[in-house]
Formats: structure tokens, C-alpha cells, sequence
């Protein structure tokens, strides 16, 4: 199976109490310069939950876009269990 990669809001992906709590800020602060430089190389993984997206993996690249005011983010739609 392929994974097709798409643009999402950043406002449409929700991500979850106990994956924000292992946020790192030097690590968003290093991406959000890479990504600067080189663009998004690595989509983030998400799976759909009504209208909205549950992150299930990209959480540093997810916030390095918000802090460089990026709007929507690359990301692929996976199929995920419940956490």
C-alpha cells in the first residue's frame, strides 16, 4: 500500500494530551530551522477522527511548522488503533 501525501491545516490536526506532553523545544526550535532551509522532507502521520486529524507520529515537525507560521503541513492519512 502507497501512502499518498497531502496538505492539512495545522488546525485540523488534534493532537493528544499524552503526546504533547513529550514535547521538546530544542528539538522544535532545530527543525523548525531545518525545515526553513530545506522545506517539510518528512510528512507527518495522521488518521481521520470525523473533521478532524489525530497525529500519530511528527509531533516536533508539527509544532516546528506552527512556529515558523506555516498554515498547513504535509502529512500522510494512516490507519491507527485507538490510543
Amino acid at each position: 500500500m502507497v501512502l499518498k501525501r497531502q496538505m492539512l491545516a495545522i488546525q485540523d490536526v488534534y493532537v493528544p494530551v499524552r503526546r504533547r506532553q513529550t514535547l521538546d523545544r530544542q528539538k522544535v526550535d532545530a527543525l523548525a530551522e531545518c525545515i526553513l532551509i530545506k522545506g517539510q522532507e518528512a510528512p507527518i502521520l495522521v488518521r481521520p477522527d470525523g473533521n478532524r486529524f489525530v497525529l500519530v507520529e511528527g509531533l516536533h515537525r508539527l509544532e516546528a511548522c506552527k512556529a515558523l507560521g506555516e498554515t498547513t503541513v504535509a502529512a500522510y492519512l494512516v490507519q491507527a488503533r485507538n490510543h
